[in-house]
């Protein structure tokens, strides 16, 4: 197959939109059009994201100073999960995206696990051994000055719908063509390529690969080509959220509130103009009726006239992302729900490689099993991660938690990873092993396990066990964060000035 210089992109939303800009930045003379239905809206809920984000912006050439506001962003740079662990003694555990000035920490986080591991009481608390934690208990910005010697990574939270818009501004921009139809008919080659779309009104349109963008109902990929889909139910257990916004806070919040609930868990995003807040919960424990009672009592809103949306998620991924002559990602590709905001992460990484894989003018089959290979990899790591929260957990207030609990459809992969922490190995060679370092790595695993307190009991104090140092006051953890946050103003501040005030 010839490279693809007439592209056409079913669906427009954040993930067509994000595609779009990507393609036309790699490939300035492909020919690009997006194909966005007046007549289907997007979920447009408030969404986070991982750091991947800010390397998307970088590439386009797009300050935050720019986007931000336009969408209503702020700064992400920390998870603080709520009530998951009840066992570990702790309400609250962070998972911190992992910065440059973390290396001169991590090892002592790594040591000090260990030495719990063995039984000896050493601090543990992942927000004591990174940077971004720290940010996020200050409600600092994460950017700095231009003598700040270290790189910072950090997500963000926004309005989907207005980013979709912002996107589409500046894919026209770079002349992508917008074409407002519904699609009525899908035209299939003898071969079964798809040979050309046609609308409500009868237009139609050709091009040499297809993307479907349509969300869950995946047009092109399952209704057209019949690609297989592979439900992760069997140890995903959420298929549904409700979610309502309210007033934005005073103090902006540098980190998402993941907070675990009698049947699944809500989430706190912070935006500019509102809060934004959903229940993600298993329909086969709880009806939508009561997620949405317990949602508002948990807000504080059951008499409060706030409107309620119920959403309905399609956990799991296709059988092949690159099928024929079409391409499926965003909903369209598979979803894993939003527990670590890994949505547009896998979007933006399933395009940069699929560009990276065809900047040689010429594809081939090899090269798609290739692709194919290597996308499902990728969701395959992030649903195992995404388990372990569940299968970890130590709550024992509803069927729901304790049916995660007991759940052993685990992969080989995570099976491997617990093993090799409960027999007290060597985490960070097993994550090398495994080659698990493109998107949770070694540092994300320990925050993980260290927060939900999976630890044996503290051994009897002994003249061996008390000898071994700990790295975390030897080396004055808190005091060099300390000072590393004296470079970091107020988010509520630095957002101010990109608004001109």
């Amino acid at each position: 197959m010839a490279f693809m210089h007439r592209i056409a992109i079913v669906g427009g939303g954040t993930a067509g939109w994000m595609t779009a800009c990507l393609m036309a930045k790699a490939w300035p003379d492909a020919d690009i059009r997006v194909i966005e239905s007046p007549d289907i809206g997007i979920i447009g809920v408030g969404e986070g994201s991982t750091p991947s984000l800010k390397r998307f912006f970088q590439t386009l050439n797009i300050p935050d100073s720019e986007w931000m506001s336009a969408c209503n962003a702020t700064y992400k740079t920390n998870i603080e999960f709520v009530d998951w662990s009840p066992a570990s003694g702790r309400q609250s555990y962070s998972h911190p995206f992992i910065s440059q000035p973390d290396h001169f920490s991590e090892r002592a986080f790594y040591s000090n696990c260990f030495s719990r591991r063995m039984g000896i009481d050493v601090e543990t608390r992942p927000e004591k051994f990174l940077l971004n934690a720290y940010l996020a208990a200050a409600a600092r910005a994460p950017v700095t000055p231009a003598n700040f010697p270290f790189r910072i990574e950090y997500g963000y939270h926004f309005d989907a719908f207005l980013l979709g818009q912002f996107l589409r501004q500046k894919a026209t921009e770079a002349k992508v063509q917008l074409m407002p139809l519904t699609i009525a008919q899908v035209v299939q080659q003898p071969n079964g390529d798809i040979k050309e779309l046609v609308s409500q009104d009868g237009q139609s349109v050709s091009a040499d690969l297809f993307v479907d963008c349509t969300g869950f109902g995946s047009l092109l990929m399952q209704q057209t080509l019949a690609v297989p889909f592979e439900s992760f139910a069997s140890n995903l257990f959420n298929d549904s959220a409700v979610v309502m916004p309210t007033a934005a806070l005073a103090k902006l919040p540098v980190q998402t509130k993941a907070t675990a609930l009698s049947n699944g868990w809500a989430w706190q995003i912070p935006l500019q103009n509102r809060t934004g807040h959903g229940y993600v919960f298993s329909s086969a424990f709880i009806t939508a009726d009561q997620a949405e009672t317990e949602l508002r009592s948990h807000l504080g809103l059951l008499d409060a006239d706030v409107q309620a949306r119920h959403l309905k998620m399609n956990v799991g991924q296709l059988k092949q992302h690159w099928h024929k002559n079409c391409l499926a990602l965003g909903l369209a590709q598979g979803f894993i729900e939003p527990l670590e905001a890994t949505a547009l992460h896998l979007v933006q990484t399933a395009v940069e490689i699929f560009i990276d894989q065809y900047s040689c003018s010429e594809a081939t089959a090899a090269q798609q099993s290739r692709y194919n290979q290597l996308i499902t990899e990728r969701f395959d790591k992030v649903r195992d991660y995404i388990v372990a929260h569940y299968k970890l957990n130590s709550r024992d207030d509803s069927d729901y938690w304790r049916a995660n609990r007991a759940n052993t459809d685990l992969s080989d992969s995570l099976l491997q990873i617990l093993d090799c922490w409960y027999r007290k190995n060597d985490l960070d060679q097993e994550i090398k092993r495994q080659q698990l370092n493109s998107h949770f790595g070694t540092t994300s695993w320990h925050c993980l396990l260290s927060g939900y307190g999976v630890y044996p009991a503290v051994a009897e104090p002994s003249t061996d066990i008390n000898q071994r140092p700990d790295p975390f006051k030897q080396m004055q953890l808190e005091g060099f964060f300390s000072g590393c946050l004296l470079n970091f103003m107020p988010q509520n501040e630095l957002l101010s000035i990109y608004q001109g005030n």
